[in-house]
């Protein structure tokens, strides 16, 4: 399982291990480190919409899954994880 989060800047050891994070992240999704620095965007954006987070402090996760059954074969699934600390969950406009 791989963490990505994207926050402060630290020592170069630091920055140089977040980036082979976001190396091995986006070799397990199959898509590029910016495919996931939008990926990223897009969920914050769209949960902002419903409740304020604390965006600074998003992490996604990859995980190489379990087998599934596709098409009448066994074959491994990725799974992403994203853990979103929430501050606060607006009623305005749900009912």
């Amino acid at each position: 399982m791989v963490r990505w989060n994207r926050g402060p800047r630290g020592s170069s050891g630091e920055l140089a291990k977040r980036r082979l994070k976001v190396l091995l992240l986006s070799d397990k999704a199959g898509c590029s480190p910016e495919m996931i620095l939008m990926i990223k965007d897009d969920m914050i954006h769209a949960i902002s919409k419903y409740m304020e987070i604390e965006k600074d402090r998003v992490q996604l996760l990859m995980d190489t899954g379990t087998d599934a059954l596709s098409e009448g074969a066994r074959q491994r699934v990725g799974v992403l994880h994203a853990n979103i600390p929430i501050r606060s969950i607006s009623n305005k406009g749900l009912f």
